[in-house]
């Protein structure tokens, strides 16, 4: 007896096109790598377990087979707290195929490969430690010869000084007297340049590089998946700071990218280290992954400040990032503002304080950057000014308006 192809369950469609139809369409409820539940069932194995023309029905508009009393329907709609699936009539059959192949040629070993993955995890602690008390302990041998040497050379000393100084006649020393005071001040002034040197460099953290509690690759993040920093760093365009991002700004991606799969991986770690450091995110909001609720206990992130103005600083990141971002950007030679501070963050696995952020530092930069006459961030208040300085400057003999030539390196305008 004749049956329909679809009947057969025959799916003939393209999977890098699914692949990227199921991104599109699928990923907000259904894990990207088929195998763990989210919003939605896990999908590895649809193809084998339901027939390709239910499926088809299913996904085009799964509400009209519950309302016709579709027995498998109903059973999926129940078990997953009655949540209506959004249908898809937008999508061709074709489309539908393709989605149905990437589904079911899916490779079926992931998890084990995941685990194969596992067994070949770095214990680098454990590695360090070691490491360190060998250290110690070579250096402990080292200073112990050092100081039987010392011992020696100071008993041969004691001995002969007597002698040394019956032959030293005093002519010679107050010849030598103008050499002694002049190595005197020499190192006297150096003294005072290293004081000074190590006064002016308090809290000057260029390079600092702390671990964080959970590892964020601004490489992975930023650069690879190319996530704007104002996504995660919102307040920073219209406010003084730039603002911390709070977890839940996180589980706008993470909750349905649970674990590693991307081709990036550093030196010295795997996909299942950062698989792990996405767990802490779910541990820190008391989010469990596979029954998809929240629990009262929490562990808010203590993320570790990099960069700090001390508190006698006022440091507006509005001000720099709406209406100084085009000038910054010409002045510093970089194609998004944060760079001219930060430097190139979205290089950066772990981030590091690039420049030293003196008050030197910021008046330079107030001196070679000009003031943008027309951004309309100033229009409202100081329109007025920006005119009579066009008129002023920009007459016959155009001249560089910059910062500091509008007050910007006033006292009151930081310290206040």
């Amino acid at each position: 007896m004749f049956q329909p192809i679809r009947a057969q369950n025959y799916i003939n469609g393209n999977v890098e096109k699914g692949a990227s139809l199921f991104k599109t369409n699928c990923t907000s409820c259904h894990s990207p790598d088929l195998t763990k539940k989210l919003i939605g069932p896990a999908l590895y194995g649809v193809t084998n377990k339901r027939n390709s023309e239910w499926l088809h029905k299913w996904i085009k508009n799964n509400k009209d087979l519950i309302k016709r009393g579709d027995k498998d329907a109903i059973s999926i709609y129940k078990e997953y707290g009655k949540i209506d699936m959004n249908p898809f009539p937008q999508l061709s059959d074709k489309d539908i195929d393709d989605i149905l192949s990437f589904i079911k040629n899916t490779p079926s070993h992931h998890k084990e490969k995941l685990s194969v993955e596992k067994t070949s995890e770095i214990q680098p602690r454990e590695t360090l430690i070691r490491l360190v008390i060998l250290g110690f302990s070579v250096l402990s041998v080292i200073l112990l010869l050092l100081l039987l040497r010392i011992y020696t050379l100071v008993r041969i000393i004691d001995e002969e000084s007597h002698d040394r100084k019956k032959k030293i006649p005093i002519g010679i020393l107050e010849k030598y007297r103008f050499i002694g005071y002049i190595l005197i001040g020499v190192f006297f002034l150096s003294s005072i340049f290293v004081i000074w040197d190590f006064l002016m460099n308090i809290d000057v953290n260029k390079g600092y590089q702390p671990n964080q509690p959970i590892y964020f690759s601004h490489k992975i993040h930023s650069n690879i998946n190319q996530i704007d920093c104002q996504y995660c760093h919102s307040s920073a365009k219209y406010g003084k700071v730039s603002g911390i991002p709070s977890a839940n700004i996180c589980m706008n991606c993470h909750v349905s990218i649970t674990e590693y799969n991307g081709d990036y991986i550093e030196n010295g770690k795997d996909k299942i280290f950062y698989t792990k450091e996405i767990q802490k995110i779910y541990k820190a909001i008391g989010w469990d992954p596979n029954t998809r609720t929240y629990s009262n206990e929490t562990h808010p992130i203590k993320w570790i400040r990099i960069h700090n103005m001390p508190d006698f600083v006022y440091f507006d990141h509005s001000q720099h990032v709406v209406a100084g971002e085009e000038t910054i950007k010409k002045s510093q030679n970089v194609d998004v503002v944060c760079k001219a501070c930060h430097g190139e963050v979205q290089d950066m696995d772990k981030v590091k304080m690039v420049n030293d952020f003196t008050m030197g530092w910021c008046i330079n930069c107030h001196r070679t950057t000009e003031v943008n006459m027309d951004n309309k961030y100033y229009v409202e208040y100081f329109n007025k000014l920006h005119e009579k300085l066009k008129k002023q400057y920009n007459g016959k003999n155009p001249v560089k308006v910059t910062v500091d030539s509008v007050g910007g390196i006033e006292c009151g305008k930081c310290h206040y």
